[in-house]
């Protein structure tokens, strides 16, 4: 192929599988090479460019990981079905620059689990106590000019660091004018949903539970279209009566699924073609544990797609501080519509989180969570491994702190998760996501998620899920 004669640079800090990588996405993307067609082999490959076989294929199953090529056994790699997308007009004045709750654990009378699996928890131990308070205390004796309203959207310094971070770690698209600050994920989408102004937004089936309730309590219909392990289904929502889509591409909640850029592809181009939006939750998108993370379907379509995400990962759940980015049409109707609003983030929060990120602590704060959540998440696989041998399967482990888990068993997931919480184990099997519930008898799968799991208590919770199962 003529496009293998290429030059790679040994002396960027980008490594020559990346380089290779960016250089086939950017002619697949482009439709410079066509569905179907077959991708050199990589000895050839290898061979033309001076490079190592490891190499070649590091980059190759990178596209097939990330769904631009497909691995057929005797045949190579072949490119696979990429909807070809008009590129975004950027609008006059625009620049490049989960919520933790997701388990739908209330608070009860019962007795506390001694080890949970919930996908809620995070490590309390990674807060930044030190800097934080630091930080809040310097404003609060510095800054008595907090103590007044700030902008309807947010103060202006955490929307342009918000905006950079963005640009930066995730390719979006956006300027500080388009970003909206709010009190977290359910805050923002109720906003949301009298902006859009449908009666029928699509989630996934299994999905996360508060988002139909939220759309449901501001009046809109849903429709639960139906998810497998590649994610949505893109025939099933463009069958729906649906008027836009609410998304978790980059970590399927709560498969761990995450979206291929087939997939990705036909959804935009519904979007696009039938004047709909996408609400694109960039869920756990910050812990990509193997190989790099999928861009985001904003930088796709800026106009198309709507943006959202929190802090609660990142930093804390208790960190109530959520953002939104808006199509030009909606950031104009949010201006005329609740351009009064008051900001519901205190000024004090907003200045203490803008000086973490500005100064630094946010990047090396979450590239300390990172490495100690990967620690864990092999801990714990490597246990499951150990104690249920070739009687279990692991699913979906390569993104975000919560995977799932096959059990060969004779029991169900109810009865399993009935006799975890006798035991002390907090567990929740994939069932329970559900919002439509088929005649056909699904396989035990749990969720399990270690967020809040330290590596020493990972052995004793796996060998009580032990007892659950068997």
């Amino acid at each position: 192929m003529h496009f293998l004669f290429i030059q790679l640079n040994p002396k960027s800090k980008k490594p020559l599988y990346l380089q290779l990588h960016d250089f086939l996405f950017e002619e697949i993307v482009s439709g410079r090479v066509r569905e179907g067609e077959k991708l050199p082999g990589r000895r050839t490959a290898a061979d033309m460019l001076g490079l190592s076989l490891k190499t070649v294929d590091t980059a190759y199953q990178l596209l097939a990981a990330e769904g631009y090529v497909e691995a057929k056994a005797g045949s190579g790699f072949r490119v696979c079905k990429i909807e070809q997308l008009p590129p975004p007009v950027p609008s006059s004045g625009m620049t490049i620059s989960g919520e933790s709750e997701r388990d739908g654990r209330v608070q009860t009378d019962k007795a506390p689990l001694s080890y949970s699996f919930m996908t809620s928890d995070v490590d309390a131990a990674l807060f930044p106590f030190k800097t934080w308070a630091r930080l809040f205390k310097d404003n609060l004796y510095s800054r008595p000019d907090l103590l007044n309203h700030g902008h309807p959207k947010g103060d202006g310094e955490l929307r342009s660091a918000v905006s950079l971070y963005l640009t930066r770690a995730r390719g979006v698209v956006c300027s500080p004018d388009r970003i909206i600050i709010g009190a977290g994920m359910e805050y923002l989408l109720g906003l949301l949903c009298r902006l859009l102004n449908v009666k029928n937004v699509a989630v996934e089936d299994p999905g996360y539970p508060k988002i139909h309730q939220i759309m449901r309590a501001n009046g809109m219909e849903a429709s639960f279209v139906s998810v497998d392990g590649e994610g949505i289904i893109p025939e099933a929502l463009m069958s729906s009566e649906a008027q836009a889509v609410y998304l978790t591409p980059s970590h399927q909640f709560p498969t761990g699924a995450v979206l291929p850029a087939g997939r990705r592809s036909r959804v935009l181009k519904w979007a696009l073609e039938n004047d709909k939006y996408i609400i694109e939750d960039d869920y756990d998108s910050e812990f990509r544990f193997d190989g790099r993370p999928m861009p985001c379907m904003q930088a796709f379509d800026p106009e198309r797609v709507i943006y959202i995400g929190t802090f609660s990962r990142t930093i804390a759940p208790a960190i109530r501080v959520a953002y939104m980015v808006l199509p030009e049409k909606l950031i104009e109707r949010y201006d005329e519509s609740f351009g009064f609003f008051s900001s519901t983030v205190s000024r004090f929060e907003q200045q203490t989180l803008f000086r973490y990120i500005d100064e630094g602590h946010f990047g090396r704060g979450l590239t300390r969570a990172r490495n100690s959540y990967r620690l864990r998440r092999d801990r714990l696989v490597g246990e499951l491994k150990n104690v249920f041998g070739n009687d279990c399967a692991v699913e979906n482990a390569h993104t975000g702190l919560s995977f799932l888990f096959l059990p060969k068993t004779g029991r169900s997931e109810e009865e399993i998760c009935r006799r975890a919480e006798e035991i002390g184990l907090g567990v929740r099997g994939l069932d329970s996501y559900r919002f439509i519930h088929d005649k056909a008898t699904h396989p035990p799968a749990l969720v399990l998620g270690f967020g809040g799991l330290d590596e020493k208590s990972i052995p004793t919770a796996v060998e009580m899920l032990a007892e659950a199962v068997k």
